[in-house]
């Protein structure tokens, strides 16, 4: 269902970036399960460049019973970007949750005012996209914009309005990496580096798609996927803990 999601997203990083394959740690970059009606495949791939250190992308694909698109992008941490995050989920032929924000490190009303007002004018031509739910498993204030796109759908408006919105936000998004000077001061650096730490901690802690993967490909492969490659710079809970 989102096939031509992920391969326009691939399109636009090639043709702008000089992109490396970025390792995936073994037997995380594909798995198969065949439990009868549970059937599914799980796919991912990840790319870096100077100005973009993560980029991640996985395909669920369980046939009728689920579609799924997620992806990350992680700028470099010379750049103070907000992260790109992408999450498209169908189950059954009527349940779609779809959302994609530029995720803002910081709160501030300068980085607002620079980062997430330039996607004001894009969400309100789609904001039949941005419908307010509750967020079950999140803080709304913490990594999220307020222009996020936020919906329950159909699968007519996927492909009628959610992939051009979503062209158009990938695109506004590289075009503000585009024009952003790289930082210099190291200490600016090094706030990025941690509050994208930050990220994944936060993250992986609350990520409700940890269920979905144990479901499909067991608790011991699901775990070393969500910290080792969907949030790596995470630490599992029972280790901070010091269990």
């Amino acid at each position: 269902m989102y096939q031509a999601f992920r391969e326009f997203l691939e399109r636009e990083l090639f043709e702008r970036f000089d992109l490396r394959t970025r390792p995936i740690p073994p037997g995380l970059e594909f798995n198969a399960s065949d439990r009868g009606k549970t059937s599914a495949t799980i796919r991912s791939w990840s790319y870096e460049c100077p100005q973009l250190r993560k980029i991640r992308y996985t395909y669920i694909d369980a046939g009728e019973m689920a579609q799924v698109f997620n992806s990350v992008i992680y700028p470099s941490h010379h750049y103070d970007l907000p992260l790109l995050g992408i999450d498209f989920l169908t189950f059954g032929k009527k349940k779609i949750l779809v959302v994609m924000d530029f995720q803002p490190l910081f709160r501030d009303e300068a980085y607002q005012e620079k980062y997430i007002e330039p996607m004001k004018s894009l969400r309100d031509r789609y904001d039949d996209l941005a419908q307010n739910l509750e967020m079950k498993f999140y803080d709304a204030n913490q990594y999220f914009s307020k222009y996020l796109l936020f919906a329950k759908t159909d699968a007519e408006t996927v492909q009628s309005r959610l992939f051009p919105a979503y062209q158009e936000y990938i695109r506004l998004y590289l075009q503000i990496l585009e024009q952003t000077e790289p930082l210099a001061d190291p200490e600016a650096i090094q706030r990025v580096a941690k509050a994208q730490k930050d990220y994944d901690q936060y993250s992986a802690d609350r990520d409700p798609a940890s269920g979905l993967f144990s479901s499909y490909f067991g608790h011991e492969w699901a775990e070393r996927f969500l910290y080792e490659f969907l949030f790596e710079d995470a630490v599992p809970l029972a280790v901070a803990s010091g269990k």
